[in-house]
């Protein structure tokens, strides 16, 4: 997918039912439109989203430590 860096699955220490998924991109539009908007992610969203509980929560972040 164009814009796609990496991705990490974290599990948590404290609770042994909790996970990270981290995905890196090289903008949010690559993200947020890129990849959502795009067939690859209404296969995801099919094969995916009925084993959420709760539903995820999508958040984007930057790096305080690059210019």
């Amino acid at each position: 997918m164009q814009g796609y860096l990496k991705h990490d699955v974290l599990k948590c220490i404290e609770e042994d039912n909790k996970y990270l998924l981290l995905v890196e991109w090289e903008t949010i539009e690559d993200h947020k439109i890129g990849f959502r908007k795009s067939e690859s992610y209404q296969k995801w969203k099919e094969l995916l989203h009925h084993f959420y509980d709760p539903f995820p929560i999508v958040q984007h972040y930057k790096s305080v430590l690059a210019g």
